[in-house]
């Protein structure tokens, strides 16, 4: 007896995606279905290829098609396509999902965040890019050892600078060291809308946008001219900081941006000698900001030595060190972003047959 594909469809029927909490052929994500006598392979389309419950899914799969079919070896692929939380902007059509990474004040580390969020994306196999919106401060030049002008197209078009993997824009790109910014009013939305529609940003799964930290011109400017943006917010241990986020989400609300959630950073510090953490700035207040607003705690990311100093020295954490405490919490974080962009994304969509 030959299986047919409709009988591989019906044996996965159960066979949910963990995240999603909806089963796999529905939400077509099975694909290229091959049968050699007893022997099945096939092809799981994931929504980001940052899953991190991809093994799961595929353990699942084999599981069911034994159970259920017999099968005696089954091959899971998998490949991805990374669902797009709204309607694209007309600035970056080929922008599938733009994050805002945003603070409700400085100091809080959300730069570094930023950097190494884009940078864990683009190691699950994502197409990533990082603006540095950051008009007035920008830090990804010094962070990413990138001090020279892009280079154009003959259409005028910005070619982003590409470093480990990203593509690169920074009003930082196009400055003397030390040249101030004081533009206002139009000059600044006239800034903005170059950095999205006059970059060869192409075909890109996130976007990932270092805003500005407090809440003004610029994050009301940019979330106004980006429709499928999403916010993550970066915060600190301490109580105080719960205010910030408060004040970060009433601005996000006012232009409809969604607050996917809330990462707390330099939560404790960690000695490089002996390995103890030490609380220097208390703990937790990420956590109850997360409950107090209903917003995803996208976890606690601490304060190494290692971590300032890759900083400073052009080579982000996740690159300088992949092995530090901090960088493995980064990793995490980025994991759980994507899979709360696929969730919403998902939501948001038609269940397919």
């Amino acid at each position: 007896m030959s299986w047919t594909e409709d009988d591989i469809k019906a044996a996965l029927k159960g066979v949910q995606d963990p995240d999603l909490k909806r089963d796999l052929v529905e939400l077509g994500m099975v694909r290229e279905i091959k049968v050699d006598g007893e022997n099945v392979s096939l092809t799981v389309q994931l929504t980001t290829p940052a899953c991190p419950l991809k093994d799961q899914i595929g353990g699942d799969v084999k599981a069911a098609l034994v159970k259920n079919l017999g099968a005696k070896e089954v091959t899971v692929n998998f490949s991805a396509d990374t669902t797009r939380m709204q309607t694209a902007s007309d600035l970056i059509p080929g922008v599938r999902n733009v994050i805002f990474v945003a603070s409700g004040k400085g100091g809080v580390g959300k730069s570094t965040v930023a950097a190494n969020l884009a940078l864990a994306l683009a190691e699950t196999g994502a197409s990533v890019g990082l603006l540095d919106a950051d008009i007035y401060g920008p830090s990804m030049p010094t962070m990413f050892g990138l001090h020279h002008q892009p280079n154009a197209t003959d259409e005028q078009q910005i070619i982003p600078h590409r470093k480990f993997g990203l593509k690169l824009m920074s009003m930082g790109f196009l400055l003397e060291e030390g040249q101030p910014v004081i533009w206002r009013g139009p000059m600044l939305d006239s800034a903005l809308r170059q950095f999205l529609g006059q970059v060869e940003w192409g075909e890109l799964d996130y976007l990932v946008c270092d805003l500005p930290p407090g809440t003004g011109d610029v994050q009301m400017s940019l979330a106004r001219m980006v429709p499928q943006g999403v916010a993550v917010l970066v915060t600190t241990p301490q109580d105080v900081a719960l205010a910030d986020v408060q004040r970060a989400i009433g601005m996000f609300g006012t232009v409809n941006v969604q607050v996917l959630g809330v990462v707390e950073n330099m939560s404790g510090f960690i000695c490089g000698h002996c390995g103890e953490k030490t609380d220097i700035f208390g703990h937790g207040a990420g956590q109850r900001a997360a409950k107090r607003y209903e917003i995803e705690f996208f976890g606690e990311v601490p304060l190494t030595e290692k971590v300032v100093h890759a900083g400073d020295n052009g080579e982000p954490i996740l690159k300088s060190d992949p092995g530090d405490p901090a960088a493995k919490a980064l990793r995490q974080v980025s994991h759980k972003v994507a899979q709360q962009i696929a969730i919403h994304a998902a939501a948001a969509q038609p269940a397919t047959a």
